[in-house]
Formats: structure tokens, sequence, C-alpha cells
């Protein structure tokens, strides 16, 4: 499976990356092009109106940083025409349906805004025409695949006249009107020809050349060469679906932490089960169509002590390789923790770093954070690789761990983790849609103003954890005003719930985020055995609407939810809203 995306930021490591072996590609398979002009190449995707032609990079890949193939596409936004400048693919892929894919994806670009049509050039499919007469079979394959399209070589012009006498190999320009049935007018065509000649060929092409190729134009409209390789009918166009193709804007990559069930606290009335993520994967099965599943990745420790306190990372650790399997650890001393130090007996320290009674350490617990961890991690990759969506379905959860303590369920900020992650290539909002209080990403980021955290939660005077979520916390030094609590009542129903999302999201649209990390819980949910709100799918499928049209990129990361007979439908009706307000609106390129 392959995707096809625009590249326009090249800050994004990903995007240098790939644009660095997109340059690679062209310095060895086409060596007459001008170096110049391949090392300029980031520099006129992220500067189009400082160029004569306005640079577009297309490239297919498996959102591990796998390059399978790029589409060079150019225009000129004053005379309205694009170029299709190169389509390469790896030799390997040959009928992969790569390029058929990328030239798909280059039709639908260029069709967006009104234009003469799209223009590209192709070696010649006459052998006479060609310095090796063999290659006039691969040039003719190249030819009958854009003739697919109604794309054709325009004749009866001096286009193919050789610059230097005995010159062969001499292109066709080829045209194709993108499906406008609309002739290509002569005066319009001699522009065209003029402007292709002198912005991209003026180290090669004469004044003189460039004059008489332009006055050997004559025909009005412009001739279109016959239908060589298919039947007339079928060389008028060829639907999308011919092609192949895989967007990034069109599926929620999907991070699932495989091995979750390690941590499985049989006592009974422990509702953070398996049994969890295996309702909401039944929910998402209903729209397969959706998701692009891929496997997590593992990352070092780093990354989760750059957001937790090591001593706490340390004792997580150690506590849990030391208990029996099949046993468990619960907090059941707590000191006051700024006036004392931790006991040396793990049993007893566990009350040290926990908030709560009910958060057990076991053999697995650790293991299983970690893995949480990196699914999270793998999925912040993929919105860095230009993905518009990915969801982090993963247990334990994580909101409730602070720096230097844990509880909750949770041992680890995964959502923090990763906003501290994306927080290095620019502004992380983050907004929690859990029943109760995201503590964790609160304390984490109180004093940092590059991270927003909003929390919609129970309130908690009655609510767990109890102790934080009142409106009057905002923040504090750097970070006073990014902070954002919005509790509410016990009895809350859909519309009630969303006109505080509403509010949520203007404060985030204020702050002007380049990245959106959601903490998503579905204790909200009617039923939940934690929660006391009324949620229905259609509520759930309403929150992924509002969120979805907002255009941020969003990494959904999973907390609550215990209520497994309404989480598949809850978890269905959020995505399919959050996909369908995504995928509506215009293709955006970071």
């Amino acid at each position: 499976m392959f995707r096809i995306r625009h590249i326009t930021d090249v800050t994004l490591p990903t995007n240098q990356e790939e644009i660095a072996e997109v340059q690679a590609i062209l310095r060895m398979r086409f060596t007459g092009l001008p170096a110049h002009e391949i090392d300029g190449l980031p520099d006129k995707i992220a500067n189009p109106l400082a160029h004569k032609l306005s640079t577009f990079l297309l490239v297919a890949d498996d959102l591990r940083g796998n390059l399978k193939g790029f589409a060079l596409m150019s225009y000129a936004p004053d005379l309205d025409f694009w170029i299709l400048d190169f389509v390469a693919t790896g030799r390997a892929l040959k009928g992969s349906g790569i390029g058929g894919a990328l030239y798909t994806h280059a039709r639908k670009m260029a069709s967006e805004k009104p234009s003469a049509g799209l223009f590209m050039e192709c070696l010649p499919d006459d052998p006479a025409d060609c310095e090796d007469p063999a290659s006039a079979r691969e040039n003719a394959a190249r030819l009958k695949f854009y003739e697919r399209y109604g794309a054709r070589p325009i004749v009866g012009t001096g286009y193919e006249t050789p610059i230097s006498p005995g010159d062969k190999d001499l292109p066709h320009l080829v045209w194709d009107d993108l499906d406008s049935g609309e002739p290509l007018r002569r005066d319009r065509f001699r522009d065209i020809v003029r402007a292709i000649l002198e912005r991209k060929y003026e180290h090669l092409c004469t004044p003189e050349y460039i004059q008489g190729v332009v006055d050997s134009v004559t025909d009005d409209p412009v001739r279109i060469r016959e239908p060589r390789y298919t039947k007339p009918a079928r060389a008028a166009s060829v639907s999308a679906a011919k092609a192949p193709e895989v967007s990034a804007e069109d599926r929620i990559v999907l991070v699932v932490n495989e091995k979750h069930d390690i941590h499985h606290v049989r006592e009974r009335g422990y509702v953070e089960s398996p049994i969890r993520v295996r309702s909401i994967l039944k929910g998402l099965d209903a729209t397969p169509d959706h998701f692009w599943r891929i496997p997590a990745r593992d990352y070092p420790m780093s990354h989760i002590r750059a957001v937790h306190d090591d001593r706490l990372v340390n004792y997580l650790e150690k506590a849990c390789a030391s208990v029996e399997p099949g046993k468990s650890i619960y907090p059941y001393v707590f000191p006051v923790r700024n006036n004392t130090r931790p006991p040396k007996d793990l049993g007893y320290a566990a009350g040290y770093y926990c908030i709560d009674t009910f958060t057990p350490l076991n053999q697995n617990a650790f293991l299983a954070a970690r893995g949480a961890v990196n699914c999270t991690l793998t999925a912040a990759d993929a919105i860095l690789s230009d993905a518009r969506l990915a969801y982090s379905l993963v247990r334990p959860p994580g909101h409730h761990a602070e720096r230097s303590t844990f509880g909750g369920f949770c041992y680890f900020c995964n959502g923090a983790v990763a906003a501290h992650y994306l927080s290095g290539f620019g502004r992380v909002a983050m907004l929690d849609l859990d029943y109760h209080h995201g503590n964790g990403q609160q304390d984490i980021f109180y004093s940092r103003p590059d991270v927003l955290t909003v929390s919609i939660h129970g309130h908690p005077s009655f609510a767990y954890p109890f102790f934080t979520g009142f409106e009057d916390e905002v923040g504090e030094s750097t970070g006073t005003g990014f902070n954002l609590n919005l509790p509410l009542p016990e009895v809350v129903d859909g519309p009630r719930y969303l006109k505080a999302v509403k509010k949520a999201l203007a404060r985030i649209q204020e702050f002007a985020p380049r990245f959106l990390v959601l903490s998503m819980g579905f204790d909200t949910g009617k039923g939940d055995p934690t929660g006391t709100w009324t949620l229905a799918p259609a509520d759930f499928e309403a929150i992924g609407l509002a969120l979805g049209a907002t255009g941020w990129p969003i990494l959904v990361v999973q907390e609550g939810g215990y209520r497994t007979t309404s989480l598949p439908a809850n978890a269905r009706a959020f995505f399919s809203g959050l996909h369908a307000a995504a995928t509506a609106r215009p293709a955006g390129s970071r």
C-alpha cells in the first residue's frame, strides 16, 4: 500500500529526506538536467512565487519514508498552463500502479483551477527519429500510457526541430486537455510554447530558435495526433478509478498497541481491560476504507524522560520488574510529596509516586506503557510525514500521568510525549475530551507557552482526579494563559457538550497551532461506568465533524471509555465524522 501526497513544507524531516532522494534520482536518471535546477528544488517548493514557474512535488511513499515514486510539475500562473516535468518510479515497481496513481493525482491537481491543460514531453515512438531505434518501443509504451487519458502529441509545428543538425530523440510536446473538451487555440499555444522554451530551456535555445518554433504554429485550433494505441472512444478520457491510488488525505493512519493485552489486571471491577481495544476495533472494522493500519516502531526512552522525571521512570521500570507473575502492587500509603523522600521499599514507594489506590503495578505494566508510547510516537511521525489524521489506539491510557506521578490507570502520558516531540516542529495544542481532567498534560506543560493544553471534563467537585481541573488553573510563569479548563456539571447531554467543544476550538484557533493532539475518551458516552454524561453516537459524530473541519493535522490518542457494549458504535461514529469533515476540505499542504 502506498499514498500520494503533495509536499510544500520543506522543514519536516521526512519531507527533507524524500526531497533529497528525488534530487538523487534526478541526478542519476536525467543527466542533462542542469545541476542548479536540481539543487534549487527545495527553494522552488518553498517559494513558488519567486520563480518563473511554480514547482509542485508529488511523492508516493509508504509512510515510513520509503519513496516509491514522484511527479514533478510546474505551473505558469501568468498563462494558466501546467507542465508535467517528470514522473519516476522505482524500476522494481514497474507495473505496480504507482505511475498511474501519480499521473491521476497530477491531473486532479491541475484540474482544480481553470487552465489551458497539462503539457509534457515524450520521446519519439518512430524508430527513425531515435538515436537507438530499439528505444522506440519503450517510448511507445509511455505514449500509449498517456493516450489512455486522452493526452496525445501536438502535430504540425516545429517543436521537434533539431537544435543542432542531425540531432535525434527530439521530444513530442504532448497535451492533456484534462477532459475539458476545449480546443487549443493557436495564439494561446504560441504564448505557451514561448514560455516553455524560454523558462525551461534558456540554456539550450537561442532567441532565434525559439522565435522559429513559435512562428511554426499556424493551425487554429492546434492539431493533435490521432490516437495510435487506443480506440478513439477510449482515448477521450480515463476514469480515475482505473489507476489505483491511496492518498494520505483519504485515510486515518491507525497504530494499535499490539501487545497491550500483556497488561491484564484480572481483579473484579478493574475496567481498564484488553476488551476495550477489541471493542473499538470492532467498531472501526465497519469502515475499513477510512484507516491505514501500520505497525509501531521502537523509540528510545529519552522521549519519555523528556516529559517525565527520571525517578518516576526508573521506579516504574524497577518496581514492575520485581513483581511476581500474576501479582500486583497497589499503592496504599500516600505521603505529602513536597516534604518527604521516597521509601526504599518498592511496595511502600508505590504511594509516593501514585495519586490513587486503584492503579496497580505488575510485571507487564511498564512494558505495555512503553508500547503505548511507541505507538503514539509512530502516529506522531505519520503526522510529520504529512498525514492529516492519525490514531494511536492504545492501553494503558496516559492523560493522568504527571511529570512525577502515575495514576488513573495511566503510567506514562502518551499524548504529552507526542506533543513534546511535535513541538520541535511548531506550536502544539492538546485537547482532552475524556470525561476526567487531563491533569497529566496540564502538569507537564503548565509553564510552557509553546503547548496549549485544553480540557473538557467533569467538575473536580465530583469527578476524578478531584484536585485539579478548576477554571482558575491557567498556567504559570511563561505558561500563564496557555492552560484552559472547561469543567462541566454531572448532567450533560450532547448539545451541551458540543457547545463546550466549540468554545475549546475557538481558543485553539486563537493559539494557531501547527498540530493538534487529541486525548480522546469515550467515557463521556451514556452508561459508562466511570462517567455520568449521556453522549450518543450522533453526538460523537458531531464532535468528529467539528474537529475534522478545523483543517489541523490531528493526532488522536486513546484515553478512557469502559462501556464495551457502546464503544464500537461511539468510536465508529466519531471517526466517521472526523474522516468525513477532514477529507471534505481541499487537500492541505504543509
